[in-house]
């Protein structure tokens, strides 16, 4: 999983409009048009990317949508199945229920911190990612399977610059 997020020597960081098309060059190979990641038919997040900001080289986000996305996991097409919930089975866990579990691991692991309240676009297959926020401002993101409860801290993605609809 190593060096998505190095920069080779020289290199200029990409800017959001180029970032954009390796998004959306990454998601034209499922055939299935999605708007924002997100799942047309239901409304809610399809999968998370991660897009090198130098090269241009976009991934499934390492975790929770490599593992617990129950529709578009690719580590259950490469490895076989990595848990006990099947596309199309409803989460246990709701929405409010996966706040207050993700503040519980917030509150032992990240003192001062509070998870978002998630909405729509914050919900994928088999789980719901939550921003992290200090003072206001996003610090990082959790996940939160949607059938065990179980959370998943993004250690990977560094400091938060911004973020963007697009």
């Amino acid at each position: 999983m190593g060096n998505w997020n190095q920069r080779p020597p020289g290199g200029t960081t990409l800017t959001l409009t180029r970032a954009r098309r390796h998004v959306q060059r990454f998601i034209d190979q499922f055939g299935n048009p999605h708007s924002q990641l997100k799942d047309t038919s239901t409304g809610h997040g399809a999968f998370e990317t991660l897009v090198n900001k130098v090269t241009g080289a976009t991934y499934f986000e390492y975790g929770p949508a490599r593992t617990w996305n129950t529709t578009y996991r690719p580590m259950y097409s490469q490895y076989g199945m990595m848990g006990a919930w099947q596309a199309g089975s409803p989460m246990t866990v709701s929405a409010a229920h996966a706040k207050q579990l993700a503040q519980r691991w917030l509150t032992q692991h990240q003192p001062g911190t509070m998870a978002q309240t998630p909405d729509q676009n914050d919900q994928f297959p088999g789980y719901y990612s939550l921003h992290i926020l200090k003072g206001g401002k996003i610090t990082g993101m959790l996940s939160v399977n949607g059938y065990s409860g179980q959370a998943w801290y993004h250690a990977w993605h560094g400091a938060f610059t911004r973020m963007k609809t697009l």
